[in-house]
């Protein structure tokens, strides 16, 4: 007589027999239930982590495209910085934590009588910094970034394992280093060099279904393409194009997957009599980086007491909970000893 005990979850005996009739159809059924969960279980474990962070960009896309001039925005908090901000750039949030780059500038440009050659101003003087700060405000790491002249970082992006900066000279039509930052690592953080380019990059998304860096140049006039940061390391400029949209300069830009970028920025209007500025009006794009075109368009009509834009420099959005049809914004459009502000912002329909 042989002694068998039936293992149900593998659906065979302890010699390693399979079972014969009925049981047979329970072990398929069961076997097949288990294949389904193993393949979810591998899948769910080699899903890259950028995914979690296109679905989050699908609804952030999804929602913003319902905003107009009539949707809800309600301060909700406005959080001290313990540090000095300098002058702002671009932000985003990693984990718990937020990044930001700003500029500290020790010598103002000057400007020229006349331009000499393609510049329209001195280089001036200053320091680069990405710095790393809490919810509370409360700064936990300072990286110095840039070389030289070239101390001026721009807006920045996430693409779920680097921080990818743009730094450049503080000037048009100049030079740039793009470099990408590790959040992971806390203790030796180091600013890698990626690529160079020839102009003055002041934003920059990585697209990451195609492999390329998108970078928007001084005022976001011209829009480059930089895949040379991601293959061939020195140059990094392949291809530009004219941005066709012209009511805001971008100054900060994030990827949300699918070809889609979301910027933010700010253009001043000159009364055309006195040539003095009159109005800044910010606001906040969606931009197809396939066709370079915007896709939605917001202007933000709301104003510090000091007169700046929300969307002076640099934002950070992100969905509420999955019950709250609205998104909720990150701004912090002042220097030196400023604040972020945190807005609940809700389509009106």
């Amino acid at each position: 007589m042989v002694w068998r005990e039936w293992c149900r979850p593998c659906g065979t005996d302890l010699t390693g027999h399979r079972p014969f009739g009925s049981d047979r159809m329970i072990y398929r059924v069961i076997m097949s239930k288990l294949m389904i969960a193993g393949l979810l279980l591998v899948a769910m474990a080699h899903q890259p982590s950028t995914s979690r962070r296109e679905s989050s960009g699908a609804k952030i896309s999804r929602i913003f495209q319902r905003l107009d001039r009539e949707a809800s925005w309600r301060l909700v908090a406005t959080v001290p910085l313990g540090f000095n901000a300098h002058h702002p750039q671009g932000m985003v949030r990693v984990g718990g934590q937020f990044f930001l780059t700003t500029v500290e500038v020790t010598q103002a440009t000057r400007r020229f009588p006349a331009p000499v050659g393609r510049f329209d101003r001195d280089e001036g003087a200053g320091v680069g910094h990405l710095v790393e700060f809490s919810p509370a405000g409360r700064q936990l790491s300072d990286l110095q970034i840039g070389e030289g002249s070239i101390y001026h970082p721009g807006g920045i992006d996430y693409d779920g394992r680097y921080i990818w900066i743009p730094v450049a000279e503080y000037r048009p039509n100049s030079r740039s280093i793009v470099y990408r930052v590790d959040p992971a690592q806390s203790g030796d953080r180091k600013a890698v060099e990626a690529c160079r380019v020839d102009d003055h990059l002041g934003g920059i998304v990585h697209w990451i279904e195609d492999r390329l860096l998108v970078a928007v140049s001084w005022g976001a006039r011209r829009i480059h393409q930089l895949s040379g940061c991601q293959t061939r390391g020195r140059s990094g400029q392949d291809g530009v194009r004219v941005n066709p949209s012209f009511y805001i300069d971008y100054q900060d830009c994030h990827y949300l997957g699918r070809g889609e970028m979301l910027c933010g920025g700010l253009r001043q209007y000159a009364d055309a009599v006195s040539g003095k500025a009159s109005l800044s009006l910010g606001g906040l794009e969606l931009v197809d980086l396939v066709s370079g075109r915007p896709i939605h368009q917001l202007p933000v009509e709301i104003w510090t007491s000091s007169g700046r834009p929300l969307t002076q420099n640099p934002f950070w959005v992100e969905p509420l909970p999955e019950s709250d049809p609205g998104l909720r914004g990150y701004f912090i459009p002042e220097d030196g000893k400023a604040g972020l502000l945190i807005y609940e912002i809700r389509p009106s329909r």
